[in-house]
């Protein structure tokens, strides 16, 4: 379990806190086309064993993980339509510091989307309420029933739950925390842990900001279970919700949210303080382009990255050899389009020459060059991401008989190299 452990905490320390991308929703038809991959790829698949190593199951998840990030580039560039010479004809918003402001444009072609500045002082927050730390495996709650009233968005609810003879103070907090989440009404429950190993539950409210005349997004009590709620400490409230504070072509504006619309044209997401005015804009036609040019080259190149890590641990060169062939077997017309490759393997864009050549006759072949590209990171980035152990070390035990095997659609999960029984 250790080592499922490690591979657990690794994936959500390096790839946790990333925000979902609006390319990540899919339709029914699309799931079912990776479903019907994925039994593809086990179908002939041989019986093997994980080698016991205490990096693999990084492996898999930087594997997964990188493949799915080339995935939402080629959606990005695929956003306009099938060509990336599409994305010259679309409306795609502009800010000049993307990890302050984040902005898209969400009007259409009659919308009329000038420029502007903002400035963000301080973000809307959520109201956070800290209950007090108990010993995990003690017993302070005496065996009954026992309840507490929540006020939320003038609504009032109340929450009972029993305590058990013999439950531990860990045990009555995780039943108020399931008791929460399961109840969907704009809280988020948790237990927070401190460095001596006791527990308390934290509660955090979905919303942020603080409506005009309120003092409080929701607030706990209890008459009838006074004794236990003091004990909780979850009445107490540890962080109060405030609006966000920024200012818009030099005048001043609140707002409850950190998401909003300006002009019915540009939905901004407030991500930080700016510290000075941010513009945003519309990119011109070549901007645009390069941007996401950018982005599918920086997806591609993190890809080499993850081969270049992990042949030096492994020696084995699978996914470098596949990866980098992409580039290698298009180098000559890549260099046309602006495209370089260094000497590790990663593509380098000239954007000087990229915009030259697309603004000249000769367009039409620059924009063949760069479906071409995108399509092979696409195939790519689709088969490592069905089965990313397809490029770790393992031992086959057995090959299955030709045509004559059954599909276990499931044993090429995402992440099956942190699953695998290290006992075997």
């Amino acid at each position: 379990m250790a080592r499922i452990d490690a591979a657990y905490n690794y994936f959500m320390t390096t790839y946790g806190s990333n925000i979902g991308s609006r390319y990540e929703s899919h339709k029914k038809s699309e799931l079912r086309d990776t479903y019907n991959k994925i039994v593809k790829a086990n179908k002939d698949a041989p019986l093997y064993k994980i080698k016991d190593t205490e990096d693999m199951g990084q492996f898999a998840i930087d594997i997964k993980e990188h493949a799915n990030s080339m995935s939402l580039s080629v959606s990005n560039l695929s956003s306009a339509g099938d060509s990336i010479e599409d994305i010259l004809n679309k409306r795609i918003a502009s800010s000049s510091n993307p990890d302050s402001v984040e902005a898209v444009f969400v009007g259409d072609e009659s919308t009329p989307a000038d420029d502007f500045t903002i400035d963000v002082r301080s973000l809307a927050t959520p109201q956070v309420n800290m209950g007090n730390f108990l010993p995990a495996d003690g017993h302070n709650f005496e065996e009954g029933q026992y309840s507490f009233d929540l006020d939320i968005k003038n609504h009032s609810y109340e929450f009972q739950f029993n305590v058990n003879a013999g439950e531990s103070n860990q045990t009555v907090q995780q039943k108020i925390i399931r008791l929460i989440n399961s109840s969907d009404v704009g809280l988020s429950a948790s237990l927070m842990t401190s460095s001596n190993g006791d527990n308390a539950i934290q509660i955090t409210s979905k919303a942020t900001g603080l409506p005009e005349g309120d003092t409080s997004l929701f607030n706990i009590s209890s008459n009838i279970s006074y004794r236990e709620l003091n004990m909780l400490g979850i009445d107490r409230t540890v962080q109060e919700p405030v609006n966000s504070d920024f200012s818009l072509n030099g005048v001043d504006h609140t707002s409850m949210s950190n998401t909003f619309t300006v002009n019915k044209a540009y939905e901004i997401s407030l991500r930080a303080p700016s510290n000075g005015e941010v513009t945003v804009g519309l990119m011109n036609d070549t901007e645009a382009l390069t941007d996401g040019v950018n982005q599918l080259l920086t997806s591609y190149n993190g890809m080499i990255n993850i081969g270049l890590k992990y042949n030096g641990a492994h020696q084995n060169r699978t996914l470098l050899n596949e990866i980098s062939s992409i580039a290698k077997g298009m180098q000559s017309s890549l260099e046309y389009a602006g495209i370089h490759i260094d000497e590790v393997g990663h593509l380098i864009l000239n954007e000087a020459q990229l915009s030259q050549v697309i603004n000249s006759d000769d367009r039409a072949e620059a924009f063949t060059v760069l479906n071409e590209l995108k399509a092979a990171i696409s195939r790519a980035a689709s088969k490592a991401s069905i089965n990313p152990m397809a490029y770790v070390d393992k031992a086959v035990v057995e090959y299955k008989n030709p045509g004559k095997s059954l599909s276990a659609p499931y044993a090429t999960s995402a992440y099956s190299g942190m699953l695998m029984n290290y006992g075997l």
